[in-house]
């Protein structure tokens, strides 16, 4: 039997974080597959409309924002049949030196954000039965990492609540799963890097905060991370919902 060949092609897609790093390569992979994509952000430094892309501005943070935000892009664009959530902050620092305002300030994007915006998602889809959500965390949700608890723990609240709500419409033929990158070479990962040689420090690993570098020996470029997006937006993974795809290189060993 053959599957479908896309299941992309025709829908509206609403991507967050989609002005730069892999939210921005998530919505051109979309568009490139033929959906109509509200690309949202909560700031733009040239939001250009194209034929298939229509820039919209919303902190996820917000949530009469998010609601606004949705309702403009289905009057606009009509019902949204795929989500994407991929907006996300990182604020590095040890447990001790995290500040409550960094600890709230990381969970209202990366956590509640999520939230705000897949349940404002999923009330709209599942009177409908159907769509799919898919939530771009971290490969850091699954192993601890040094410096990086409010993000790594903001990211497993959003593992989990995905896997839950994919658990909640599954009898509404609406899928949820989860895409949790290692090192990708994004904005937010060159803030990371110290010295002239940031990315091979991370291929190479450090003993000293416990990572053990990536066994394929590069960083992923964001398409490596959207066209996993996109393959379970799709209709070739009709059956898979639940799910967390670990698109990191082997730096986590699968932990």
């Amino acid at each position: 039997m053959n599957l479908p060949v896309s299941g992309i092609s025709g829908r509206t897609a609403l991507v967050t974080g989609a002005a730069s790093g892999i939210g921005a390569a998530v919505a051109a992979g979309l568009a490139r597959d033929g959906a109509a994509v509200a690309a949202v952000d909560l700031t733009w430094s040239d939001p250009v409309a194209t034929e298939r892309t229509t820039p919209f501005t919303a902190d996820v943070a917000d949530p009469p924002a998010v609601a606004r935000v949705v309702a403009e892009v289905e009057d606009t664009l009509g019902p949204i049949d795929i989500g994407v959530s991929v907006a996300g902050v990182l604020r590095p620092a040890s447990v001790c030196d995290t500040t409550d305002e960094d600890w709230a300030a990381t969970f209202a994007v990366n956590a509640t954000g999520t939230f705000t915006v897949l349940r404002e998602l999923a009330r709209r889809m599942a009177p409908r039965r159907r769509g799919t959500l898919v939530t771009v965390a971290s490969n850091a949700a699954g192993v601890p990492r040094t410096g990086m608890a409010a993000y790594a723990a903001s990211k497993a609240a959003a593992v989990m609540l995905t896997r839950c709500l994919g658990l909640e419409l599954a009898g509404h033929g609406i899928r949820c799963n989860v895409v949790s990158p290692g090192s990708t070479d994004t904005p937010m990962q060159r803030l990371l890097w110290t010295g002239g040689n940031g990315a091979d420090q991370v291929i190479a690993g450090a003993p000293e905060q416990f990572r053990v570098g990536i066994p394929l020996g590069r960083i992923a470029d964001p398409a490596d991370i959207a066209e996993t997006v996109l393959f379970l937006a799709s209709d070739r993974a009709r059956h898979i919902t639940m799910q967390n795809v670990y698109v990191d290189g082997g730096a986590t060993l699968r932990a």
